[in-house]
């Protein structure tokens, strides 16, 4: 799945927004609420360290069940902690890649995670550079 920049900073000012306390149910309706919650800023609830997590727009749909479509912004975090399983961005032989990162034996590959298309395995090499890990994801949707 290629990852490619964002052509230009997206700067989002940080600024809390009200959030209503009741959950939504994404399966049946349910009686709305009209509680409100605290105040919660989007942009500090996906960016844990803003001065180590840097954008891109994802080309795609190898994260699909990881939740992450083509179209979408990720919020990638150079200080999180690269771990088995975890959705990272990594430079594999000279292409920006985002996938799953995963084990075999004492090996270590980049996996896709979308189950109803196939894509390729991608193996670490040791001019590999795991970039950081995905932190959280924007999506916009067409309201046209």
């Amino acid at each position: 799945m290629p990852v490619y920049p964002v052509d230009e900073p997206v700067h989002i000012p940080f600024q809390s927004v009200r959030i209503v306390s009741t959950p939504v149910s994404a399966g049946f309706p349910s009686p709305a609420g009209d509680d409100l919650e605290d105040e919660i800023d989007p942009m500090a609830w996906v960016v844990r360290h803003p001065s180590s997590t840097f954008w891109w727009r994802v080309e795609g749909d190898c994260l699909w069940d990881a939740g992450i479509r083509d179209g979408d912004i990720i919020a990638v975090d150079r200080a999180g902690k690269r771990r088995i399983g975890r959705a990272v961005l990594a430079v594999v032989d000279g292409a920006v890649t985002a996938k799953i990162l995963r084990k075999r034996g004492d090996r270590y590959y980049l996996a896709p995670a979308n189950s109803q298309e196939q894509f390729p395995d991608v193996e670490l090499t040791e001019d590999s550079e795991i970039w950081g890990v995905i932190a959280g994801v924007v999506r916009r949707y067409d309201l046209a």
